[in-house]
Order: structure tokens, then C-alpha cells, then sequence
């Protein structure tokens, strides 16, 4: 007897936007965009990035979730039905195929880099790093990273964490710890921005992240830019897709993707502003790049007053915002395996669940005893990072965009916006030529 699906719903607009919210905001918020900010111009870059989110970011984001509302299957089924419910071809189902695929490749090493946050975390409530200089900290480091056992604990028990909210379902699990996080990860940010203000070196940090310097915006910033406003949206992972086919018909997707995108970009901001104070305070170098959050923080803390619970404040911080884009990477795994096998909502996420966290164990041993294990020239873990950042995120936010652009009815995408006839023509131009032309120019940059 074939097994009934009911698609599940989110119970309220603010479930759905704190649960997307979530998605977007990642580890890439807490380091790499304020690092980008301070490197790329400060406020020049800003503008930069929030055009080039209006104008490709915001697009994409509408229209998987536009795609997936439609469907109301994952990711895969809701392009092939809703392509053959408009006359074309249900081939477009591999756009859905390289989402879900993407998806389940970032959240096999992004778990590792959870399991890093939760360690580190534990270290510092304990005071494992107190009095300690900048080689004993940078060794410790170096020997967490080449100690497969450590990895292989912490890296399980964030996919534990991970498969346990997911397997709660949308409204018990996701919506649920999305309202509790988020909210939650707001708190931590504003804590330690307080703090910052206490340090001497927060003026530093507001002049570092935010005095304009036009002469660094060159052709390289517009690009990073660019990029960023891609992939910080959690965007051509299937995941929004995903999101999507949980939604009812009375969200307005226009003015949600608006909030969505707010939200996200004033929680990137704070957390420059939460962490470059403690930076310039201490003399440290703000362009220590993923080593700052590893190895130049846990020195700053472990040297300063209150610095063991400012600590693990911070790292349980850097652990939420992991779980929450981690969850986020899991489900449209989930929602594929439980839609086309007879495993319920547990099954599946147990069955998805232990296939990323297998992958993943290639991807930590590459730090360690398959370090000479060599693809292309890169080890497993960057072999990971690149094939999905350089070639199945762009291709598969070009898909949906330009399938919502050129092959949706018109008249019916019109309705679905709320627009008038003339901001929908403004809206067309830039689905149909403005978006898909930044993400091209995003994927031949990055080959």
C-alpha cells in the first residue's frame, strides 16, 4: 500500500521568516561578510552589496520560493510538475536535482565546521585557553584539526543536533527552533556589541566597517559583492524551494524576501560590529581571515577580564547561527526522501542524516590522515566547497530564475507579486536579464 503524503504547512508568516532568516544567516555572517566589509571599501561596499542583493538576491529568493509554493513537493517533483502545468518540458526537474545535490554536499563539511564551534565552545567555558599566547593557541588549533578522533566527536554530535530538530517536522521542528535561535542569536550579538562599546577600540571598529573608501571599489569588490548577495541568501541550494513548497497563499513573498533580506544584512553588520572591536582593542589583525575566529579570538578572550564568558557567548553564538543554515541545508534532503520511499518524516531524516554525516567523515579526514588524498589537485573537503560554491549554486539559481522569468504565465506571476502593470515591467527586467546576467558573471569569474 503506497504510503499518503500530506504536505506540511508553516504555522505563521513569522515561522517562515524567522526559519529563512535562519537559513541565510550562517557562519559566513559572523566572519567572512564584515571581514569583506573592512577589506572591500567599508561603507562603498555596503551600497554596492545591497544593490547587487536587490537586484539579483531578492529576485532569486522570490522566485524558489514562488517555484516551490506551486509544487508543494520538493524541490525535484516541483519543478518537473510545475514546468509541465505550464506547457514545458519536465526535464527543468534537474534545476530541483542540483539544488537538493548541492544542498547535501555544504552541509557534509559544513557540519565539521559546526563540530569546530561546538568544541570550541566547550573550551572556552572550561578556561581552556586562559594565559595562553598566540603559538600555544595557534598549536592547539593545528593539533584539534589533525586529530581525527576529536573531529569525528564533534562532527557527530552537530549532525545529532541537526537531524534532531529536523526530524521534528516543519512546524514542531524547524519553526520551532527557528523562533527560539533566532531571537536567541540576536540576544548574543547585542550582548557582545555592548561589550564592544566598553573596549576603547569600537570607534576603531565603526570607522574600519563603515567610513567609505571609493578608491577600493575596483572590478574585484563589485564581484565580491556580487557573489555574496548570492550565496548569502542560502540560494540555488533548494533549499528556498524547499521553504517555499511549505507556504500558503496569503504571504505576500515580495515584501517576506524583503524582510528576509533585512534581517540578514543587519545581523552580518552587528556581528562586525561585535567582533572588531575586540580585535582593534587588543592589536589584533582584522584580516586573520578564517584563522580569526580559531585562533585570534580564543587569544583575545583568554587574555582579557570576562573573557571566558564573552568566550562562549561568542562561539555559542557561532553555533547557533551553523545550526540554523544547517538545518536549512538538511531538509530538502529530507523532503525528497520522504516524498519518493515509504519512510516517514523520522525515517528519512535518519536515512539523509547518516548519508551527509558519512560524507562528512571523508571531508574531516582530509585535515589529518587523508591528506594526501588529492581530486583535481584539492583535498575532499575543498574538492566539497568548490564543485558546489563554483558550479552547483550558480547553475541552479540561473535555472530557477530564469524559469520564473521567461516560462512562468506572465499574468499569473503578476497576480502572485501583487504588482502593478508598470513595477511588474520593472520587475521583469530585471528577473529576465539583470539577475541572470550577475549570476553568470558570478560562475565565469569563479572558473
Amino acid at each position: 500500500m503506497a504510503k499518503t503524503h500530506t504536505h506540511a504547512q508553516w504555522s505563521s508568516r513569522m515561522g517562515f521568516v524567522l526559519a529563512a532568516t535562519g537559513s541565510a544567516v550562517g557562519l559566513g555572517n559572523i566572519w567572512k561578510f564584515p571581514y569583506m566589509i573592512g577589506q572591500s571599501g567599508g561603507a562603498a561596499f555596503v551600497l554596492v552589496y545591497l544593490a547587487c542583493i536587490a537586484m539579483i538576491g531578492l529576485p532569486i529568493l522570490v522566485s524558489e520560493w514562488m517555484i516551490g509554493r506551486r509544487g508543494q513537493k520538493n524541490p525535484i517533483n516541483t519543478m518537473s510538475e510545475v514546468a509541465a502545468a505550464n506547457g514545458r518540458s519536465r526535464n527543468w526537474a534537474v534545476v530541483g536535482a542540483t539544488g537538493v545535490l548541492g544542498a547535501f554536499l555544504i552541509l557534509s563539511f559544513y557540519s565539521v565546521i559546526g563540530g569546530w564551534a561546538l568544541s570550541y565552545m566547550g573550551d572556552m567555558a572550561s578556561g581552556s585557553f586562559s594565559g595562553m599566547d598566540k603559538e600555544a593557541v595557534g598549536g592547539a588549533f593545528t593539533a584539534f584539526l589533525a586529530d581525527p578522533g576529536s573531529l569525528l566527536v564533534w562532527h557527530s554530535v552537530f549532525m545529532a543536533l541537526t537531524v534532531g530538530v529536523v526530524a521534528m517536522g516543519v512546524s514542531g521542528g524547524l519553526e520551532r527552533a527557528s523562533k527560539l535561535m533566532m531571537p536567541a542569536l540576536g540576544i548574543l550579538l547585542m550582548v557582545l556589541v555592548a561589550y564592544g562599546t566598553t573596549t576603547g577600540g569600537f570607534g576603531a571598529a565603526v570607522q574600519y566597517l563603515f567610513n567609505p573608501d571609493w578608491s577600493k571599489l575596483d572590478g574585484k569588490v563589485v564581484l565580491a559583492a556580487l557573489g555574496h548577495a548570492f550565496f548569502t541568501l542560502s540560494l540555488g541550494m533548494g533549499i528556498m524551494m524547499a521553504y517555499g513548497s511549505y507556504l500558503g497563499q496569503d504571504v505576500n513573498l515580495l515584501r517576506t524576501a524583503r524582510t528576509v533580506v533585512l534581517m540578514d544584512t543587519v545581523i552580518a553588520i552587528a556581528a562586525g560590529l561585535a567582533i572588531f572591536p575586540i580585535v582593534f582593542a587588543n592589536g589584533l589583525d582584522p584580516a586573520a581571515g578564517p584563522g580569526l575566529i580559531f585562533v585570534t579570538l580564543p587569544l583575545a578572550f583568554g587574555n582579557i577580564s570576562g573573557g571566558l564568558v564573552l568566550g562562549t557567548i561568542f562561539f555559542l553564538l557561532l553555533t547557533f547561527a551553523a545550526l540554523t543554515s544547517a538545518i536549512s541545508l538538511l531538509e530538502p534532503v529530507v523532503e525528497l526522501v520522504e516524498e519518493r520511499t515509504p519512510l516517514s518524516r523520522l525515517g528519512a531524516t535518519a536515512v539523509a542524516g547518516m548519508a551527509t554525516w558519512a560524507l562528512g567523515i571523508a571531508a574531516l579526514l582530509s585535515f589529518n590522515v587523508w591528506g594526501d588524498v588529492l581530486i583535481f589537485g584539492l583535498n575532499i573537503f575543498d574538492l566539497l566547497d568548490q564543485l558546489t560554491s563554483k558550479f552547483l549554486l550558480p547553475l541552479t539559481g540561473l535555472g530557477a530564475i530564469v524559469f520564473a522569468a521567461w516560462y512562468l504565465d506572465r499574468d499569473s506571476v503578476r497576480k502572485e507579486l501583487g504588482l502593478s502593470a508598470g513595477a511588474f515591467g520593472v520587475w521583469s527586467f530585471v528577473a529576465r536579464f539583470v539577475a541572470p546576467a550577475g549570476v553568470l558573471i558570478v560562475f565565469v569569474s569563479n572558473l
